[in-house]
């Protein structure tokens, strides 16, 4: 089901047995691999991650903090204490407070200014924030993320910033790619993981892979996270 953006975040009607049914299907997929599934919700309401939390999920994801943050703070105690919330849009500066007063994972830093960003306010509330560091090595102008050459010469950097704890790397394949350049896309990121780990000698135990069209593809090829939305939700 297509939903435009304009009607992202309204309250579409979602049954919590059809969500357990579209995830159980999603599991047998990927049934061999060690992976978290991630269920986008930043199309539909509240009742999207009501169904989904009664159904057993415990991830949710959203893209855009405002609207977000809204329907976080409307959830019950329940839902908010036993989940985990990630952020995976694009995140402004001057969104990072926010964000990271109401997320505990953020994929999409793409910059060191954000990463200073996220880590002033986290140092603040004494907390480390868990983010991925956003690869765009597919190169499309349209998107955000790091090059493979910029993220090398910030992340010495953003390493030492005592508010954060980097834990992978994210991407975002491009719309409509053959299986062909997805695995050529993943399988690179997932090289470039293993590269940084040995260059930097830390440790980047996540990769954010892989969304509804390719989770997957990108499960084949190392993902350990998988942001699924579409295929859990209609």
């Amino acid at each position: 089901m297509f939903i435009p953006s304009q009607s992202w975040g309204e309250d579409i009607a979602v049954d919590s047995s059809s969500v357990k049914k579209n995830l159980e299907s999603i599991k047998q997929n990927i049934v061999h691999y060690n992976v978290r599934i991630i269920a986008v919700t930043k199309y539909f309401g509240l009742k999207a991650i009501q169904a989904g939390y009664e159904a057993g999920i415990r991830d949710f994801a959203e893209s855009r903090a405002v609207e977000s943050i809204a329907k976080i703070e409307q959830l019950s105690d329940e839902i908010r204490r036993n989940s985990t919330f990630h952020f995976i849009g694009h995140l402004q500066s001057n969104k990072a407070d926010k964000v990271v007063r109401h997320f505990d994972v953020i994929h999409s830093v793409d910059s060191l200014k954000i990463a200073s960003a996220i880590s002033k306010t986290a140092c603040s509330l004494n907390k480390r924030e868990k983010i991925l560091l956003q690869v765009n090595n597919a190169g499309e102008e349209q998107k955000s993320g790091y090059s493979k050459e910029q993220l090398r010469e910030e992340l010495r950097e953003i390493l030492k910033l005592d508010g954060i704890e980097v834990i992978g790397l994210m991407n975002m394949a491009p719309f409509g790619a053959g299986e062909e350049e997805l695995t050529r896309l993943f399988s690179d990121i997932k090289k470039f993981r293993d590269e940084l780990e040995k260059d930097y000698k830390i440790s980047l135990p996540e990769l954010s892979m892989g969304m509804s069209d390719d989770y997957k593809v990108a499960v084949a090829c190392g993902a350990t996270m998988v942001r699924i939305g579409r295929k859990l939700f209609t």
